[in-house]
């Protein structure tokens, strides 16, 4: 009897070895099994002779074990295993693996295997110091290439390949597993792409090095075609509900806010105004991405949205992701609107309407009269953070949902409000970290993205600077001097700290985990531990304030008030000021531990100065040495203020897993092979083949196959979430 991919391993490789991948690797079906591709190649034509070996270089040879003695280590605890190797040559060759006890198992006298690692020496001997080793049978001697698999400590590499080939064979011709090719005959032609049952095989095993770019090739396409088909389904979806028509009104409110705007807005934000305009005019909701740069002028154009919706007799909500953002927007609208948002209140517009704040940390009686507000619609505009996506949140006519700083937010935070009433509100997504192409196509590829690369007119310049206190240790005291002398002028500046001061609950610990060079080292500077220092010592004589995302929201709102009326001279704060904060006064910010943060959120921790009319001034404090990655990106920070450029450089320094991540949920990726640096192409087209896919088939209703790929690489909980939008 035949069976396909979706098949139980079972049956076809005993319970033993199916028992075993699915506890190590939850590899249960015919199907992830040929998809646990190899990680890397041994080509056997390009092996190192022993007798060849020099010092220093990187080698990967065949040898047979000829001896192996574990011993106690000498100067620590713990058993070293010495192993004398043996080439076809004779050849001998020393090698030493650390906690040898746990390989002695694998490593005996007579195993043939790969061997890779750095040449070293000892005792006037070349040998290896713990090298990486593959053991091979002799099936593995007759091929060209020896592939290696991702493994674990209890089943290895060579157990894989010997599971994989037992499927291999029966992919052969008159064997019992199908293969279904879900890929349309023209789109295989048209990119010259194999069958997929060859490029499973030819991925496995290769004969040539063209076979294998071959297989990886026509694979990205299966992962990035699944992708790009999820996303036109989210958008066919979206685009098949109705939404409320909200077009331009003559004299309405928002033609009254341009009258008495009092600079002309720039030639971006007028081109991305009539493309929101028009979207929010159609019967079908709008579901468009504005990146711009930090002080792009992306909050002028949400308020025009915003009340292009309420001309309309809707409501417009507006996400924010931290309190302190949210309380920021709501008086920076009611700021910018003047007497159109004082509805019912004396000296008010006669077209007025009102903006309510909601977030979860109100009082009981705040918290009823928002909710009022928003059930009633006598708010207009509703400004919160996550307590907006609470079911007992009631709108009455909701017409428009803005969303801030959309990074922040998960994909099913950002729909929940969609479900609301008959009708589907329009979506409004903004971001000030720019996304790259290929991000842009994928994590939000179901929106339509437009960009404002040009900044509004009268923004100061921003000097960046980078303090190594590894090398310059004296310059430490002249940041607190620039400090004094910024406040000194009339100015006032931010102090960020990478965590607030509990090491168990520091909620603001948004930052960079450690790379390589960064293991070891001490724990982050917390705002609660060095606040009193710098009060007695380095900012003596300053007023000082403490921000940070653990603070009650009556308290953190506040401080945030002080320090806009100019009764703060610096403010020492974590990264809850990172996005959003508008305090043309601040000139200066000393970020702390730079390092520890990521190229865009150091990026937009710069963009809260230089908002005013003087220019600003951004440290980045480090003790991290020259020549270490951390110092590179700080570098990069350094030397571009251009959004765009450090965000290509944020993705090429970051695991494109974690981007990549944010399509998935549940289960273990599917997304094995996909690069978002080195696929742009592939992207690109597949994205304009989903589009046509799902216009001709609305739903893959008769394509099960391009179904079944989605599912392969989206996940099926994140399938399943697509069927319910």
């Amino acid at each position: 009897m035949n069976v396909d991919l979706d098949a139980a391993l079972e049956p076809l490789l005993g319970r033993k070895s199916a028992d075993l991948l699915a506890a190590q690797l939850e590899i249960r079906t015919v199907g992830e099994l040929v998809r646990h591709y190899p990680r890397r190649y041994v080509d056997r034509g390009k092996l190192t002779d022993i007798a060849g070996l020099e010092i220093g270089e990187h080698a990967t040879l065949v040898a047979q074990v000829a001896s192996s003695t574990l011993r106690d280590m000498r100067a620590r605890r713990g058993k070293l295993l010495a192993v004398v190797i043996r080439d076809e040559k004779g050849a001998q060759l020393d090698c030493t693996f650390f906690n040898g006890h746990k390989v002695q198992h694998l490593i005996h006298p007579g195993v043939r295997a790969v061997f890779s690692g750095k040449v070293g020496v000892f005792n006037g001997k070349l040998q290896l110091t713990h090298p990486q080793f593959e053991p091979i049978d002799e099936t593995d001697e007759v091929r060209p290439f020896l592939s290696v698999y991702p493994a674990t400590g209890k089943i290895a590499s060579q157990v894989i390949a010997k599971c994989v080939r037992i499927v291999l064979d029966l992919l052969d011709a008159g064997g019992r597993v199908e293969v279904t090719d879900p890929l349309p005959p023209k789109i295989r032609e048209r990119e010259s792409l194999p069958e997929l049952g060859r490029a499973l095989r030819r991925i496995h095993v290769p004969e040539t090095e063209a076979d294998i770019h071959a297989a990886r090739h026509r694979l990205v396409w299966d992962e990035a075609l699944g992708v790009q088909l999820a996303l036109a389904l989210r958008r066919q979806a979206t685009a098949a509900r109705p939404a409320p028509e909200c077009p331009p009104v003559a004299g309405g409110l928002l033609d009254a806010f341009d009258a008495r705007l009092p600079f002309t807005l720039t030639a971006g934000q007028q081109e991305v105004g009539a493309q929101v305009a028009a979207d929010l005019a159609r019967a079908h909701p709008m579901n468009r991405l504005v990146q711009g740069d930090v002080g792009a002028g992306k909050t002028i154009i949400a308020l025009r949205a915003m009340l292009q919706a309420v001309d309309n007799g809707q409501q417009a909500a507006m996400l924010a992701p931290t309190e302190v953002l949210a309380a920021q927007h709501a008086r920076s609208l009611r700021a910018m609107l003047g007497p159109l948002a004082q509805a019912g209140e004396l000296g008010g517009d006669e077209r007025a309407t009102s903006v309510t704040l909601l977030t979860g940390s109100l009082g009981a009686k705040a918290k009823r009269q928002a909710l009022l507000d928003a059930q009633s619609g006598r708010a207009g505009i509703v400004v919160g953070t996550h307590a907006l996506i609470q079911d007992r949140v009631g709108f009455a006519d909701l017409g428009l949902v803005v969303v801030d700083e959309q990074h922040r937010f998960g994909v099913e935070q950002r729909d929940a409000l969609r479900g609301r009433g008959e009708k589907a509100p329009h979506m409004l997504v903004m971001t000030a970290t720019p996304i790259p192409r290929t991000v842009a196509m994928t994590v939000y590829g179901d929106l339509t993205v437009s960009s404002l690369r040009e900044l509004p007119r009268g923004r100061s310049p921003i000097a960046t600077s980078v303090v190594p206190l590894a090398e310059k240790p004296q310059w430490f005291a002249s940041v607190w001097r620039r400090i004094h002398d910024e406040v000194g002028k009339g100015h006032q500046a931010y102090v960020v700290f990478p965590r607030v001061g509990d090491a168990e609950k520091d909620a603001d610990a948004d930052v960079e985990p450690p790379g390589p060079d960064e293991e070891a080292r001490r724990p982050p500077l917390a705002v609660l531990d060095i606040a009193p220092r710098l009060q007695e010592g380095a900012l003596a004589g300053l007023r000082l304030a403490i921000l940070h995302g653990k603070l009650p929201a009556d308290e953190k709102d506040a401080v945030m008030r002080s320090f806009e009326r100019g009764e703060i001279d610096v403010l020492l704060a974590t990264t809850v000021i990172e996005v959003g904060v508008d305090v043309p006064n601040a000139t200066a910010i000393v970020i702390l531990d730079a390092e520890r943060f990521g190229l865009s959120q150091l990026h937009q921790l710069r963009g809260r100065v230089g908002r005013g009319a003087a220019p600003g001034v951004c440290l980045l404090v480090t003790d991290m040495p020259e020549a270490t990655a951390a110092r590179e990106r700080l570098a990069a920070v350094e030397g571009t203020t251009d959004g765009f450029e450090l965000a290509r450089l944020d993705l090429e320094l970051r695991r494109e897993g974690d981007v990549l991540g944010a399509l998935q949920s549940g289960r273990r990726s599917g997304l094995r092979l996909l690069s978002l640096l080195k696929h742009e192409d592939v992207i690109a087209k597949a994205q304009v083949y989903a589009a046509d896919l799902v216009a001709h088939d609305p739903g893959l209703a008769t394509s099960p196959g391009l179904a079944a790929l989605v599912g392969e690489v989206v996940t099926d909980d994140r399938a399943e979430y697509l069927d319910k939008v």
